[in-house]
């Protein structure tokens, strides 16, 4: 008997000796996010897409690593099986052609560093938005100069085929300096992975694709899109969980405008417009850019750049209608993108000029914003991307 309690004992003793010797910093997988940061590197400090680590307890950023070389890695998108990232290189002149690529890199299981796979041309210039589809088959890229989107194949290993379908906007609207050409800024799917939704800035249009995963194709709807007022300059978009409204974020006046979404023939229905600003900003000098729900469906947030503000709504859960619960400034200047974690518990907000990245807590209740009091030094941060350590394959 006496035998067997030395034996516990001496096993605690190693146990508490080994537990002791690990890292300060070895928190479990559990315990921390992988977090990707896309940055403008032409004109800056920046060495292309920066990897942290968030603390998902108290909301802390470190730094995790660099991958360098990455030429204007500004929009990044996450394949769904985790093991790929994909990053436009917003350019326009690529391989002797008016036009941007898309870089392809493969996520270390271990580490979470990327290693570059290849890279594609995207058939328009200033690629800024992309997505991956649910199958992992195919990234659909927007072109913004170019006026374009495209789709690119997958390979099994992760890397890119050229090209297999493109769309080339025209047109034009009100705004003199913003909107003599078409602008395609961003590229959503809805969740059955039948429809894109394209926000055209320059055209003041969400336009509508049918997207075909079997083969890449994107074809325009049969109703082929919304319009928006003249001046409005939609940039980014997103669906509510439930799929029933959408949600454009609008660059030029500094508004969200609510949908109703048929998800039968891809068709939408205004709902309300709401200022992202309180009344009397001025739109001078001012403009939006990132639109996003929280996992619960509850809240909604926008970016001011200017004001250097995130806009908070609650979102009725029968009608989809927003109310405006405050204003929660960034701790930094023009806030080009935010992302919250998949928990739903931060938000994290890009501050481009301020070159920080700054996390927030969100009240589960209320949707308010809480400042943590941590945020993380990362040049030129344009896009949020997660993927959680215990993932990561």
């Amino acid at each position: 008997m006496l035998s067997s309690k030395l034996f516990l004992l001496g096993a605690a003793f190693m146990l508490s000796t080994l537990l002791s010797a690990l890292p300060a910093n070895s928190a479990s997988a559990a315990d921390q996010m992988r977090v990707y940061v896309g940055t403008y590197t032409r004109g800056s400090d920046s060495k292309g897409i920066y990897q942290l680590l968030l603390d998902c307890e108290t909301g802390k950023l470190s730094h995790a690593g660099i991958t360098e070389q990455v030429d204007n890695p500004s929009f990044l998108a996450i394949h769904p099986n985790q093991k790929f990232l994909y990053a436009v290189n917003e350019i326009g002149d690529f391989q002797g052609q008016k036009a941007g690529a898309v870089s392809s890199f493969a996520i270390d299981a271990e580490t979470g560093g990327l290693t570059f796979l290849n890279q594609q041309s995207s058939r328009g210039a200033d690629p800024c938005h992309l997505v991956v589809d649910a199958t992992g088959k195919f990234v659909l890229v927007a072109n913004y100069t170019g006026g374009s989107i495209c789709s690119l194949p997958i390979r099994k290993n992760g890397k890119l085929k050229e090209s297999v379908s493109f769309s080339q906007h025209a047109g034009s609207s009100v705004n003199p300096a913003r909107q003599t050409a078409p602008h395609a800024h961003s590229i959503n799917l809805y969740k059955k992975n039948h429809h894109a939704i394209v926000a055209d800035l320059g055209l003041d249009q969400l336009l509508v694709y049918r997207f075909t995963p079997s083969d890449g194709s994107l074809q325009p709807n049969s109703i082929p899109g919304f319009k928006l007022p003249p001046g409005s300059g939609p940039r980014h978009f997103t669906f509510h969980p439930t799929g029933k409204w959408g949600y454009v974020i609008n660059e030029l006046n500094l508004t969200i405008t609510a949908m109703n979404y048929d998800a039968m023939n891809g068709s939408f229905e205004e709902i309300q417009t709401i200022s992202t600003v309180p009344q009397g900003t001025s739109l001078k000098g001012n403009s939006t850019a990132e639109v996003q729900v929280h996992p619960s469906g509850k809240f909604l947030y926008g970016s001011n750049r200017g004001p250097n503000s995130l806009a908070m709504y609650r979102i009725n859960e029968q009608t989809g209608k927003l109310t405006s619960i405050g204003y929660q400034s960034t701790s930094g200047a023009i806030p080009r993108n935010f992302k919250i974690d998949p928990t739903g518990k931060f938000l994290l907000a890009a501050n481009q000029d301020t070159h920080n990245v700054v996390v927030f807590r969100i009240d589960q209740e209320t949707g308010l914003l809480q400042k943590t009091g941590h945020e993380i030094s990362v040049p030129k941060p344009v896009c949020i991307k997660f993927v959680p350590v215990a993932s990561t394959p």
